[in-house]
């Protein structure tokens, strides 16, 4: 099972010098029941697809509460076991996070598929999400639009070796 672990670019670097994404449970996102429910497609790429927007999602929310990290959001993709991934705490037919998982630890950074993160370009776009996201929780149009104005940006991916670039 691939899942997608929301991380920001301190999270990233720390994952780095210690080899791990954390001691686990980790907060992933997955192709899961609860997301193919939502979701209603049985194409896989638009479902994995669809589990990384609700990853970048989460690293955006990690934004939100870290004012001092780069405004950049950052998803690793990692291959785990079919039953190393549980169903989070807000899994279920009525998910208010259809695909969130909990991976069992601890989570080694190479096995690590890829990473996905913005390009600078969309550091502005991102930083507006940020600061906008607690109104848009609570029902504000005009904070989601600026939210939604951050998931235009296209996560860029690369390889795990490349994760110094990112970092550095």
């Amino acid at each position: 099972m691939r899942v997608y672990v929301p991380l920001t670019l301190p999270g990233l670097a720390e994952a780095y010098r210690t080899g791990q994404l954390g001691d686990g449970p980790v907060l992933a996102h997955a192709v899961t029941p609860a997301l193919r429910a939502w979701y209603a497609s049985d194409d896989l790429e638009e479902l994995e697809y669809a589990a990384l927007s609700g990853a970048a999602l989460a690293s955006l929310r990690l934004l939100a509460a870290d004012a001092d990290a780069p405004r950049r959001r950052v998803v690793v993709a990692v291959d785990v076991p079919d039953d190393a991934a549980r169903p989070g705490p807000d899994s279920g037919p009525d998910a208010a996070v259809p695909g969130e998982v909990r991976v069992a630890g601890p989570l080694r950074l190479a096995k690590a598929a890829a990473v996905h993160a913005d390009a600078a370009d969309a550091e502005t776009d991102v930083a507006a999400a940020a600061r906008a996201l607690p109104a848009a929780d609570g029902g504000d149009d005009a904070a989601q639009g600026t939210v939604d104005a951050a998931e235009d940006h296209e996560l860029l991916w690369y390889a795990t070796q490349e994760i110094p670039h990112l970092i550095g």
